[in-house]
């Protein structure tokens, strides 16, 4: 960057950039961000008459289309820049403009704070640098993310380095494995990693004797003799090739190899998936709005574990010693459940073999409040003593320890460090969602936010939680890094300030092997296309057709004129960031879409009184609004009510009988659950551009993204892919092939479940050979808890209490 800033301070380009620093100054503003710097300089450039180039390929335009923030101060101005993915600079432009000058984050967020606080006194910093600094870590930032490939890669290269000194950690690795006191895998024969690979060579030999599908029940005892107890495999074939990958791996290790081998090891048993502060149930419940999509994950990723936990066994050979996996949802008792089954302790879930919910009650600080659900934004002051008392429980149903723990969400992830750091098991994080990324300055004006989101509770728990998980599963790259033009949500939390509580100067490795890519799948049984007739039911496909085009209801607002007319189908929940208002204003400004096309809606809610907090209220009575101001009657329809999931799958496929499109219009979409849902059952989709669709979709030149704030922009793409499909009638049906079978490939939990069950046993191999940083950092996270989380978490609990007693 050094390069460019001088090239534009050592000519006549200084000149302009003095000028665009003339108009920011000139506003009452002092902070700016990246899509407002670029407006101001396309309104320079056009004001000036600049040529087109001038806009991206001078020297002043590269230095604005790098550039993410800009800071006035005292006649200084500070440009936070970006030259590539995941590498932020910061650079002080001198008043005389005579230089730029390189500083570090600690004098940016310094000069944040006096946006806030004229008068700042010493802050504390917090800087995790330390704990990663000896670490691996990857190098290219096209790699983020892939942290599974880049510790087999890592480990691999390390067997071959010094053979000796990891063929007795994989001796130790293996032989600690077991299950309730059953030795698996190594027995006390074998005593060093040499003898290992000794006795390897005899076991082959004489599993090459034997016929290829005899039971292990019936040479078992022959291989104990020889030191290998239970767990190689389930037939002499199974045995003798998990026994071949290993003494593969030990004289030519290789990645491939490794997985492979890795993958067949009986490593965990018992899993226990955290999602907390929603209805936590089944078809009946599903979560409230803000988690319902987070409650199938949890769901739809309980039940593939559950299968492929048993299936391991099964192959492992350990069913015969009465081996069974157990998968546990741990979330909160809600004894006002309103109707609900979430005040059962304990649940199956359904089409499992051995998996439950559990359900553990929040302590009774005071019953008015912990016996009703309570808001994402204000669990934050019962987590610890829910931590407490889940453990007990968990000890209980397991009859053991967990080998894995996930966390949901900023809670669910903050339970899991608590619980994965007392017991000493490994910890996953799903963020789903975080909170800080998608509030603008929500950390620089924490203060004033905190009475309705408490923003400082739940930063800290997302910088505690992330720290401390062995790894963190993402669904999309951009979750972690962005694009070139945005920043991911993880690295967000790189530096920041929570002005007058404290600095983060460096909150996170983004090139950590932690970050792995595991996309979720979606349920095939119930979402799948809808060409495939033999599978779907007539009444109610017949059914659903006369609820989404025709019924009347008292919970369905509109009708429609025209039934032949092209559906546009929409699926959200009423907040400002899902945006369903901006996809009906959208309708509504576009005369040619109107003429073309009906807009269906499926959303929870229709009459503003029945909405759960003021911004669900106002976007319902804006919504009602648009459709008067655009007069849109006969053009709509709002089916305001919760379809269960079989309902939901052929109210997609009805809309592709007709030919329709879904339209997912949220101005940021960390995944999109319903992206999946569309494409796989065979709607052309086109959905936001800020999130993770834009890897789901991976836009065609059709162009499938949209940009949610260019509602001209948005009608258009859509009216541009309905002519296509006018001029080309096999055109809707090659899009909708194309969509099903991307979901279908790439999107499942088959190879979700795989992938976290490797993940797992490699991050446990892991933190076996390497622990003493992961125990430093602990120390870390447990400061941070107590000197920071816990304080505010108890002003929390003190507002809740005092507003009960007023």
């Amino acid at each position: 960057m050094y390069e460019l800033f001088q090239a534009v301070l050592n000519s006549e380009e200084k000149t302009v950039l003095r000028q665009l620093i003339d108009i920011l100054s000139a506003s009452a503003k002092r902070y700016f961000l990246r899509n407002e710097i670029l407006q101001i300089f396309a309104d320079y450039c056009q004001q000036w008459q600049k040529p087109a180039y001038f806009y991206h390929s001078s020297s002043v335009g590269k230095i604005i289309h790098y550039t993410h923030e800009i800071i006035l101060d005292n006649e200084c101005s500070w440009f936070v820049v970006r030259p590539r993915i995941a590498s932020q600079e910061v650079w002080q432009l001198t008043a005389d403009f005579h230089s730029f000058e390189q500083r570090t984050p600690q004098a940016l967020l310094d000069v944040s704070d006096r946006l806030v606080n004229r008068y700042q006194d010493r802050i504390l910093e917090i800087d995790l640098h330390p704990f990663y600094q000896d670490s691996p870590r990857i190098d290219d930032p096209r790699n983020i993310g892939q942290g599974l490939g880049f510790l087999n890669r890592y480990l691999s290269s390390q067997l071959l380095t010094d053979p000796q000194h990891w063929l007795e950690l994989l001796y130790l690795a293996l032989d600690k494995i077991s299950y309730e006191g059953i030795e698996l895998l190594i027995g006390d024969r074998i005593t060093s990693g040499i003898q290992l690979a000794k006795q390897i060579k005899l076991a082959i030999k004489f599993l090459s004797q034997q016929p290829p599908d005899e039971p292990y029940e019936k040479f078992h005892s022959q291989l104990q003799k020889l030191g290998f107890e239970p767990g190689w495999g389930n037939t002499v074939r199974r045995v003798r090739e998990t026994l071949e990958l290993f003494d593969r791996l030990i004289y030519s290790p290789e990645p491939a190899i490794l997985e492979t081998f890795v993958a067949r090891v009986p490593a965990v048993f018992r899993i226990v998936l955290i999602s907390i502060h929603g209805w936590v149930g089944q078809e009946d419940v599903l979560g409230r709005d803000e988690t319902f999509g987070q409650v199938i994950y949890v769901l739809e990723q309980a039940r593939s574990l559950d299968k492929k936990l048993h299936e391991e066994i099964k192959l492992a050979g350990l069913d015969f010693l009465g081996i069974k996996p157990h998968v546990i949802i741990l979330t909160r008792l809600i004894p006002n459940c309103e109707g609900t089954c979430c005040n059962l302790r304990l649940e199956k879930v359904e089409d499992t073999q051995n998996t439950w919910i559990l359900r553990v009650p929040f302590a009774e600080f005071n019953p008015e409040i912990t016996n009703n659900w309570i808001s994402k934004f204000e669990i934050w002051p019962y987590l610890e003593t829910f931590a407490a008392d889940a453990q007990k429980e968990l000890l209980t149903q397991f009859q053991g320890k967990p080998n894995l723990i996930i966390g949901n969400y900023s809670d669910g992830n903050l339970v899991a460090f608590l619980l994965s750091h007392s017991l000493k098991v490994t910890q996953c994080n799903i963020a789903h969602s975080l909170e800080k990324p998608k509030y603008l300055f929500s950390n620089l004006y924490w203060q004033d936010l905190e009475e309705k989101y408490h923003f400082s509770a739940q930063f800290t728990a997302d910088l505690i939680s992330m720290n401390a998980a062995d790894f963190i599963i993402t669904s999309s790259y951009q979750e972690i890094v962005g694009t070139p033009d945005t920043i991911g949500q993880y690295e967000s939390y790189k530096w920041f300030t929570m002005p007058q509580l404290y600095h983060v100067v460096d909150g996170i490795d983004l090139f950590s092997p932690k970050f792995n890519f595991v996309p979720p799948g979606v349920n095939e049984n119930i979402f799948f296309p809808y060409s495939q007739k033999l599978h779907r039911e007539p009444q109610l496909s017949t059914q659903i057709h006369e609820l989404l085009f025709s019924r009347e209801h008292p919970q369905i607002f509109g009708y429609l004129d025209n039934l032949q007319k092209r559906p546009i189908f929409a699926i959200a929940t009423f907040t400002s960031i899902k945006n369903l208002t901006g996809l009906v204003e959208c309708f509504g400004k576009n005369q040619a879409l109107q003429e073309r096309c009906n807009l269906i809606l499926l959303a929870s809610k229709l009459h503003s009184d029945e909405a759960t907090n003021p911004e669900e209220a106002g976007e319902i009575k804006k919504l009602h609004e648009i459709i008067n101001q655009y007069q849109l009657h006969g053009k709509i329809r709002w089916l305001a009510m919760r379809l269960p999931s079989r309902d939901l799958g052929e109210a997609y496929r009805v809309i592709a009988d007709c030919e329709g499109i879904y339209v997912q219009f949220a101005r940021f979409e960390s995944f999109g659950r319903c992206i999946l849902e569309a494409m796989i059952s065979g709607l052309p989709t086109f959905a936001t551009e800020f999130g993770g669709s834009l890897e789901i979709i991976e836009n065609q030149e059709d162009g499938f993204n949209i940009n949610p704030t260019d509602l001209e922009g948005t009608a258009n793409k859509i009216l541009d892919f309905l002519e296509k499909c006018e001029l080309h009638p096999q055109h809707w049906q090659e899009v909708s092939e194309w969509m099903t079978q991307r979901i279908h490939h790439r999107y499942t939990w088959h190879s979700h479940t795989n992938q976290l069950l490797l993940l797992t046993k490699i991050f446990s191999f892991w933190n076996f050979i390497a622990p003493e940083n992961n125990e430093a950092r602990d120390r870390y996270m447990e400061t941070l808890f107590h000197l920071i989380y816990k304080p505010r978490a108890e002003k929390i609990l003190e507002k809740h209490l005092s507003g009960h007693r007023a």
